[in-house]
């Protein structure tokens, strides 16, 4: 047994109790289903047939065991469907709950590579398939078994060699089913990967509307979800003719098996063999019972094919191991000064890139303002993002209070570093959901001070519902100013020793800006705080600015004494002031 295997029969675990009373529920209709046929049997061959007193008494009886024999494949069946669905539902949950827990431990890296789209369907749909066959499998496999193996032995107590001949369809049909699945797993795992596709897509465009209506490229974006909507079409027209193929096969060979028995049956009855009618008409139900166990196994295989396709688009994420992990010895942080501090530092973001960040040594101390300015590309956003490890260096150390920050628990780590981002993201919900995020047991007297410490209070106020107001998705009912000031909130609620700033007023228009700088100014003090700079007029007040170039840190010192130095950063300083 393969890993695999063993992690999927993993999550029956929880649910024997159900599972077991679910296989029980299905032996009992499989049995009941047997029965029924035998009980027919004896009214044909043992009271109509014969001069057994009290006929109708006999008959009645018979027909009261069956009724009973039916209210209870009734119930069972009820049982299975309904309970036999909720424990795939359970265990669905179990597993989508796994995979969203497991991805929110990997690291930035694997979402640089990752569409939105394909993760999503590997939540929902893929889920989906896996909680039908959770449900049906077991169960379908159960239940055939038992009904094939129990209407085999019955046909051979009646017939021998009309037996074997249903037999000999068989093997026949196996060879059939097999070939066909092969296809069917082939066409829905590649259904599987592009309906994902189609999920990015939409995912892409909706999140881009506004950029979309804006340049008026409704017909690009038309043509885009077009050509990935007919590859799926296409994928599942393969699927269906597979699917058809299978089907069609397979009710044509459960056709030719009761006329074969009315065929052979017959004229073993004309030649005077042993078999008489009654025989024949209980050997015909029984091909009835057997022709279901063939269906049901044509179901399965179905399910079986769409579930283990989504089980392996499944697994592969959950085998996708974390490639920043705490240290077996991991610590956790306690009293925080902030003294940070690059060692030979080396970064690249995969084996086959170049190298983003080479042998960079910068010692920030607890408390120090720290700007990093130079030309886009030369790793500034980088820089900051390895002390939080959202990335792992290749090379050096990266030091917290003098300790290597991949001896420090990641949870511990990141609690005590705030980042206020250019790009902000606000999640569906009120003013006060997302103020909150920054320390989830707020009251809400810290959610206004922290608002009020970030000139975030006084249009809250003015909003509909003030601090209760829904904000929408991603705060697209706020302006730019509005949204930064509330992640700044955020982060003085969050209240770190550590603050990132990455280009956080670049994109706002000058009231706004001086409003979100005169928000970051209260919240850098008595805080180590390292900004990325783009307009290098908000940063004349830092206490060291550190050049950073291709080649490295070119130079460092105050803005006076890098203009003075009439180098790098005084020819960015002049190229901007001059725009």
């Amino acid at each position: 047994m393969n890993s695999r295997t063993r992690k999927f029969l993993s999550y029956y675990k929880p649910y024997l109790r159900l599972f077991f009373a679910d296989m029980a529920c299905a032996f009992v209709v499989s049995a009941t289903a047997l029965l029924l046929p035998l009980c027919a049997s004896y009214i044909t061959k043992n009271v109509l047939a014969g001069d057994m007193p009290n006929a109708l008494i006999h008959i009645y009886g018979m027909g009261a065991v069956m009724l009973a024999l039916l209210l209870v494949h009734t119930a069972c069946n009820m049982f299975v469907d309904y309970q036999g669905h909720m424990m795939g539902a359970l265990m669905e949950r179990d597993m989508r709950s796994e995979l969203f827990e497991h991805l929110q431990k990997l690291s930035f890296g694997f979402y640089d590579e990752q569409k939105t789209g394909q993760l999503m369907t590997r939540i929902t749909n893929d889920s989906f398939d896996l909680s039908e066959l959770f449900h049906h499998g077991p169960e379908d496999i159960a239940i055939s078994l038992l009904n094939f193996l129990g209407a085999f032995i019955i046909l051979l107590t009646i017939n021998v060699k009309l037996a074997l001949i249903v037999f000999l369809f068989l093997p026949v049909m196996a060879v059939y089913a097999i070939h066909f699945n092969k296809k069917m797993k082939i066409a829905l795992r590649r259904s599987n990967d592009r309906i994902g596709d189609i999920n990015a897509q939409v995912e892409d465009t909706l999140s881009g509307i506004r950029v979309v209506q804006s340049f008026t490229n409704e017909e690009i974006e038309n043509g885009k979800f077009t050509y990935e909507n007919n590859r799926f079409l296409d994928s599942r027209s393969d699927g269906y003719k597979s699917e058809a193929y299978f089907s069609a096969g397979m009710i044509a060979f459960t056709q030719l098996l009761p006329i074969a028995v009315i065929v052979f049956g017959g004229a073993s009855i004309a030649v005077g063999a042993s078999l008489d009618l009654a025989d024949l008409i209980t050997f015909l139900l029984c091909v009835g019972i057997l022709i279901e166990p063939i269906q049901r196994f044509s179901n399965f295989t179905r399910l079986y094919q769409e579930g283990i396709a989504g089980f392996e688009r499944f697994m592969e994420v959950l085998e996708v191991e974390p490639d920043i992990q705490d240290a077996a010895d991991a610590i956790e942080l306690t009293h925080v000064q902030g003294n940070v501090e690059f060692q030979d530092v080396t970064f690249k973001y995969k084996e086959d890139h170049d190298y983003v960040l080479k042998n960079i040594s910068l010692d920030i101390k607890a408390g120090e303002y720290v700007a990093v300015v130079g030309h886009s590309g030369v790793g500034k956003t980088t820089l900051c993002s390895l002390i939080p490890r959202f990335y792992e260096i290749n090379d050096g150390k990266i030091l917290l209070d003098g300790r290597d920050i991949r001896s420090i628990s990641l949870r511990s780590l990141r609690r005590n570093i705030g980042i206020v981002q250019q790009d902000v993201y606000l999640f569906a919900g009120t003013v006060a959901d997302n103020i909150r995020y920054g320390k989830l047991d707020a009251s809400r007297e810290e959610i206004m001070e922290a608002a009020k410490k970030a000139n975030a209070h006084d249009f809250i106020m003015e909003l509909p519902d003030g601090y209760d107001t829904d904000i929408g998705q991603r705060g697209v009912k706020l302006s730019g100013g509005q949204k930064q000031r509330l992640s700044i909130a955020r982060v003085f609620l969050k209240d770190p020793p550590i603050l990132i700033f990455d280009e956080a007023t670049s994109a706002l228009d000058n009231e706004s800006e001086r409003a979100v700088q005169d928000s970051l100014e209260k919240l850098t003090e008595d805080r180590t705080t390292l900004v990325i700079a783009h307009r290098l007029s908000t940063i004349r007040n830092a206490q060291r600015i550190v050049v950073l170039t291709d080649n490295g840190i070119d130079e460092q010192g105050t803005h006076e004494e890098l203009i003075a130095m009439d180098g790098t950063y005084a020819s960015l300083y002049n190229m901007q002031f001059i725009i």
